[in-house]
Formats: structure tokens, C-alpha cells, sequence
């Protein structure tokens, strides 16, 4: 015998469909907009990182103050100092609320007054101004200075380097061979003997008319004949150029004064190798005194 209780509902099939419907009906309700106050959370967040600037702005340049205007800053789009107050990046501020640059501030005043007024600096901080413009990324800067002394030299003297075979090469072996010279020899300087010469003639200037064919009806063997090293630390030549032997002379002179290197040179004769029949060498020999301190 089965006893029902009447106090107790049983499930019945109809009960079973309808918490079915029920879940169904929970599923076809309209979700919330999540997605749109996700988007709107994105937006307010984006706004957030974005970092406002006040219309002046006050400067800490590795410890040197300035202060300029926001629109000074962003003269030129596609500088670094735009970049940076576009508000796309974070700045640090110092403990007195100033934007912090890392970088040496005893040229940004050059920097600054090209941005205001189109100002170039005096051409004694040409160079450096220069090196920190090329830092910022500032191209109309960099493009006048470079029509200005010293820099506008320094490319005419460059564009003669070009055509000199191995010149940084053979500067790098004049420091090394005379460094290491020093460094036997427990001396304050080295002297170092130097071979400077324009042409490929074998023969000076005063003899060129008598052997004028030379150069010009020379064949591939008869210029094997001619070949061969003069017996110097270091061979400078030959190049084509209007620029002569004391103008290279000065190029390494002057790159050794960059270097902090005080340098004497002196002719003391050419070349006498023999080298067929009665032509003889006639490369100018120079003597270079490096010291060293």
C-alpha cells in the first residue's frame, strides 16, 4: 500500500515544463548594456591616462629652470618636445611641481629661442646646439645650422674627406702607432713619420714637364713598376681634388685638436726609393710630434 501525504506536492509533468519555460524565459530577457558601460569605463580611463598641461609651462632640464609656453613646445609636430606635451605621455614632475627633462639644460635656452623667434645661437655653440637639436628631433633647426659656421665649413671639408681612400682609418692608426710609441718609450710624445701626396706622379713638380707622357701613356705594366710603400707609419693619397697636401695636413692636424691632441708637423724631405731607370719616388715626407700631455 502507498500512502500519499496531503500536506506534500509531488512534481508533476506540467510543473517539469514549467520551470523550463521559466529558465527559457530568464535567457530571452534583454541583457544589460555591459558592453556600452564597459566602453564608457574605457573612454573615462583613456581620458585619465591623457595628461593635461597648463599654458605655461614650467621646466627642470637636468636641474636648469626654464618656463615657456605650451604652443612654443608644439611649434614643430614632429619634434620630441611636441611629442611629449602632445598628453599621449606621462612627464615626471620635481618636488616643486616642475616638468622634468633628463637631459643637460646648458643649451635648451638656444633650443627655446629657436622655437619662439627662429633665433640661431652664436657660432661657438653652433656644435653643440646642433647635438641637441639632432636629441629633440627639431629639423628646421638642424637644416639652418647646418647653412651656418662652423658647420656649413665642416661639410665642404667633409665632401674632400669622401674622396680621401682610408682617411679615418689611417687617423685611427696615427693615434694607436703613437699612443703605443708613448707608452715604450715612457715619453710625454711620439714622432711618427707620415707620407702626404696628391698625385701618383713619381716625380716632383720641377721634373713633371720632362716626363709630361708619364701619367697620361702609362700601361698597366709600366704602373706595377711604380707601385710600392713608402717606408712611413702612415700613407695618405692620392686623391683628385682641388685641395692639396697642406689642406689634408690641416684636416689631420685640426681632427687631432678635437681629440685634445696637440700636434707639430714638419717636412723633412720625400721618398728617394729608386724605381726604375732614372724615376725615384719624390713622395713628401712629414714629421708628426704628438703630445700627450
Amino acid at each position: 500500500m502507498v500512502v500519499f501525504s496531503g500536506n506534500k506536492e509531488t512534481a508533476t509533468p506540467n510543473d517539469a515544463m514549467s520551470s523550463s519555460d521559466s529558465a527559457e524565459d530568464d535567457f530571452r530577457k534583454p541583457a544589460l548594456p555591459i558592453s556600452n558601460l564597459n566602453l564608457g569605463k574605457a573612454i573615462h580611463t583613456l581620458n585619465a591616462l591623457q595628461q593635461e598641461f597648463p599654458e605655461v609651462i614650467p621646466l627642470n632640464v637636468g636641474g636648469t629652470f626654464f618656463t615657456t609656453r605650451l604652443s612654443t613646445l608644439r611649434r614643430y609636430e614632429d619634434t620630441m618636445l611636441a611629442a611629449m606635451f602632445s598628453g599621449r605621455h606621462r612627464i615626471p614632475c620635481d618636488a616643486e611641481g616642475r616638468f622634468f627633462i633628463d637631459r643637460d639644460g646648458a643649451y635648451f635656452g638656444d633650443i627655446l629661442n629657436f622655437l619662439r623667434a627662429g633665433e640661431l645661437p652664436a657660432w661657438e655653440r653652433v656644435r653643440a646646439v646642433h647635438r641637441e637639436a639632432q636629441y629633440y628631433s627639431i629639423g628646421p633647426l638642424l637644416a639652418s645650422l647646418e647653412e651656418v659656421q662652423p658647420l656649413t665649413g665642416e661639410k665642404v671639408r667633409q665632401a674632400f674627406l669622401d674622396l680621401m681612400p682610408y682617411y679615418k682609418e689611417n687617423f685611427e692608426s696615427i693615434l694607436e702607432i703613437a699612443k703605443l710609441r708613448a707608452i715604450q718609450r715612457k715619453a710625454r710624445f711620439a714622432k711618427l713619420k707620415i707620407c702626404v701626396y696628391k698625385e701618383e706622379m713619381p716625380v716632383t713638380p720641377y721634373e713633371r714637364p720632362l716626363f709630361n707622357s708619364l701619367r697620361f701613356e702609362r700601361s698597366e705594366s709600366e704602373a706595377k713598376l711604380f707601385e710600392h710603400h713608402c717606408e712611413v707609419d702612415v700613407s695618405f693619397g692620392p686623391w683628385e681634388a682641388v685641395a692639396d697636401v697642406y689642406d689634408l695636413l690641416h684636416c689631420i692636424v685640426s681632427d687631432l685638436a678635437t681629440r685634445g691632441i696637440n700636434a707639430d708637423h714638419q717636412c723633412i724631405g720625400v721618398c728617394d726609393k729608386h724605381l726604375i731607370n732614372h724615376y725615384y719616388c719624390k713622395r713628401p715626407i712629414y714629421e708628426f710630434k704628438i703630445t700627450w700631455w
